[in-house]
């Protein structure tokens, strides 16, 4: 293997949101850096479900506001 190709593959600290602390191996900063996250499974939407926002106003709201009255049976 060439030397020098390869970046340094280390312990760090992975700090989480909850203040909860876990090891890992990264490259990124030196080692027993501590790396605290912003966002993490414990507190995004994402994973959670909570705090979702649904969106109205797309092309079937568009249409069903403006024919959503008309009918095809008789009356």
């Amino acid at each position: 293997m060439k030397k020098d190709t390869h970046p340094d593959y280390h312990m760090i600290n992975v700090q989480m949101t909850d203040g909860t602390v876990f090891q890992t191996r990264s490259t990124w900063g030196k080692e027993g850096d501590t790396m605290q996250l912003d966002i993490d499974p414990t507190s995004h939407p994402a994973w959670t479900g909570g705090n979702q926002r649904i969106l109205g106003g797309g092309r079937v709201d568009r249409f069903n506001k403006r024919f959503g009255g008309l009918s095809l049976s008789k009356k």
